[in-house]
């Protein structure tokens, strides 16, 4: 991308680390039509710290989706439930899903809806290891949430999970949920899935969702990105091997740059309203500046958030991390903006 900065291999480990401080500077303050989020403070830099620690932890020798899968679940464990909010248990034309919402007298459940796709690589996640996120989103924009349990990897590839979050969209609609007043949401995979969801519907010109968040998407499963290298070192839960592993499990012999797989190559013209969040440092941020970039191009409102210092996921972590209530503050301001009908105050 025009203006990164990029270390070589000599160039000694800690002016690397003030070329990616000095890059995330610049990306955060200059990112086209994004939205300013500030530098990040000392605080929070030792907040990510300790998160990054309890993430390397639970995840040492975890090398298989199954393994990976256990470590998630096990790391998501140690952190609380959602308070102060309502859920019943759905099957979404058999789909399980949670649909949650705010535990107040007069919350008129069924007017507006955030649909969450949990990430975790096409093969781990859960309701419990997104419900707190989804749980603070809910009382944050003052809306339901239908938070899904899609089909995962190893035991169903492409493209269940994406049917499954097209199938629990549908079923919204079927009951009662105007799709003006739906909002499609997701994080890593789930971020793919939620916007490969909307490009079905788009292509059987079907009733599009209000608006789309995807907080680190995983856009470009052929892994082309130039971040996958420059943000190497200062990614410490995602790599080019791991999207690597991912796609061949998810794949098999599909190509990655099919834009039914990675909407970096799709056509996005006519697409809602998109809010997009990444860390500066992730792997996948050209993931997310590309197809940012894309669909501006192609005429659609977007919002990028480049957050300095976040790591992947970070938005999961509340409990431990201020700029994870920050963020999802934001994430509920985009959908309180494009529902069509408005909560009141």
């Amino acid at each position: 991308m025009k203006g990164r900065i990029v270390p070589n291999r000599r160039t000694p480990k800690r002016l690397k680390y003030l070329c990616s401080a000095l890059a995330a500077l610049t990306l955060s303050a200059s990112a086209a039509f994004g939205q300013e989020v500030g530098p990040q403070s000392q605080a929070s830099r030792e907040q990510v710290e300790k998160l990054v620690d309890l993430w390397k932890n639970h995840f040492a020798g975890a090398d298989s989706l199954q393994q990976r899968r256990t470590a998630f679940k096990s790391l998501m464990e140690t952190t609380p439930g959602p308070t102060r909010i309502q859920v019943r248990q759905v099957d979404a034309d058999g789909v399980d899903a949670e649909l949650m919402w705010p535990a107040r007298l007069h919350h008129p459940i069924g007017e507006r809806v955030i649909l969450y796709i949990h990430g975790g690589g096409f093969s781990s996640g859960s309701i419990r290891t997104h419900s707190l996120l989804a749980g603070s989103l809910a009382k944050a924009a003052s809306s339901d949430v239908l938070l899904i349990d899609y089909r995962l990897m190893p035991e169903y590839t492409y493209p269940a999970q994406i049917n499954d979050a097209l199938t629990a969209y549908r079923w919204l609609l079927d009951n009662g949920y105007r799709n003006d007043n739906v909002v499609v949401a997701g994080d890593g995979a789930g971020g793919n899935i939620a916007i490969e969801t909307v490009l079905r519907q788009m292509q059987v010109g079907k009733a599009l969702p209000a608006a789309v968040i995807a907080l680190s998407p995983i856009t470009d499963l052929a892994a082309t990105g130039g971040s996958m290298t420059s943000n190497a070192e200062s990614d410490p839960l995602v790599g080019k091997d791991w999207i690597e592993t991912l796609r061949k499990a998810y794949l098999g012999r599909k190509s990655p740059s099919d834009p039914q797989v990675s909407p970096l190559y799709a056509d996005l013209t006519g697409f809602p309203p998109l809010l997009l969040q990444v860390g500066s440092g992730e792997v996948l941020l050209d993931d997310t500046l590309r197809l940012g970039d894309k669909a501006r191009q192609a005429g659609v409102d977007v919002t990028t958030e480049v957050w300095p210092g976040m790591p992947h996921q970070w938005q999961l972590f509340p409990s431990l991390l201020d700029d994870a209530d920050r963020a999802s503050q934001n994430i509920a301001d985009f959908a309180i903006r494009h529902f069509a009908d408005k909560p009141q105050e």
